[in-house]
């Protein structure tokens, strides 16, 4: 089958992971157990996402001159990921997270961007052919945000898909969202983008219109078990996810994000790629851990397959 092309840019970050009863008030020391650093980042996650769902993909990021950012690289590459725009960054550490995990599968995260904050626009340059010749790009929001735009304006020109996660949560300039082709943020970030609370279907189609009227045809609010609202030229439907225990949500969104393109990428209707994608995720929910958790195409395919039976 004739796959299109992924590029994704983003982040790279070792997570150090620990599992609390309840998240610490201030001043207050709680126990944990479970400790266990993992190759994370928002970017990393996604692309591995597409890698082990089956796209064709090569990632623009960055890593630190330490010995972790070597070990990301090669389980990158392990991942089926082209990994020739990876540079480590002389006199830095790689990107880190620090992640508490509670009892409910919370989880609150501090970030040290670390080498991810030299993916630059000149870092970009160096990689742009990847971009002009890719069907589609897929980014998020923790490698600057003059790198974000500048990638989006060039796949703009050379009609690549542009797809963005818009997370961490920010407020976006109008002069990057009406370069994006499709966009998936969850509740809080569409909030964010659109000053909308998404606590109804009637809310989230409000929201997606706003975003709509910024220029964006696509726009799928992810809503954690109930599913995602899909929203195309402003025509609108929840379409559910699967029921599962889940274990922790730390990468699920990203698993998300990588599935979804996958299939789009593979000419798979919308409706279908959201339905793969949401298989993917909910593997990863019943699975510790960011890369750790995202499943293989053989999985995905599998669980499909059980729900249809």
């Amino acid at each position: 089958m004739d796959k299109g092309k992924l590029v994704v840019l983003g982040s790279i970050n070792a997570d150090h992971v620990l599992n609390v009863r309840q998240f610490p008030q201030p001043g207050e020391t709680v126990m944990g157990s479970h400790y266990n650093v993992a190759f994370g980042g928002k970017g990393a996650n996604q692309a591995v996402a597409a890698g082990r769902s089956g796209a064709d993909i090569s990632f623009i990021a960055c890593v630190g001159s330490d010995d972790i950012g070597e070990r990301v690289r090669q389980q990158l590459a392990d991942d089926q990921i082209d990994t020739r725009s990876i540079e480590a960054i002389p006199e830095t550490t790689t990107g880190v997270a620090l992640i508490f995990v509670n009892e409910e599968a919370e989880n609150v995260i501090g970030i040290d961007a670390g080498a991810n904050n030299a993916l630059t626009p000149d870092y970009l340059q160096r990689y742009q052919q990847q971009i002009i010749d890719a069907s589609a790009l897929l980014m998020q929001l923790e490698s600057p945000l003059e790198s974000v735009i500048a990638a989006a304006r060039l796949a703009h020109q050379h009609n690549t898909q542009v797809i963005l996660n818009p997370a961490p949560a920010c407020e976006l300039p109008d002069a990057l969202l009406s370069l994006v082709d499709i966009i998936t943020p969850n509740e809080t970030e569409a909030e964010k983008l659109t000053g909308i609370k998404v606590d109804s279907d009637q809310a989230a189609a409000r929201a997606a219109q706003v975003l709509h009227d910024k220029g964006i045809a696509t726009v799928i609010i992810t809503l954690g078990s109930k599913g995602v609202w899909l929203s195309q030229q402003g025509n609108g439907k929840i379409v559910p996810g699967f029921k599962v225990k889940a274990v922790d949500t730390i990468a699920a969104g990203d698993t998300f994000n990588g599935a979804l393109v996958t299939a789009l990428l593979e000419g798979t209707a919308m409706d279908q790629s959201v339905r793969f994608a949401h298989a993917a995720a909910a593997i990863a929910v019943t699975r510790s851990g960011a890369q750790s958790s995202v499943p293989w195409r053989h999985e995905i395919d599998d669980f499909l397959a059980r729900q249809e039976a």
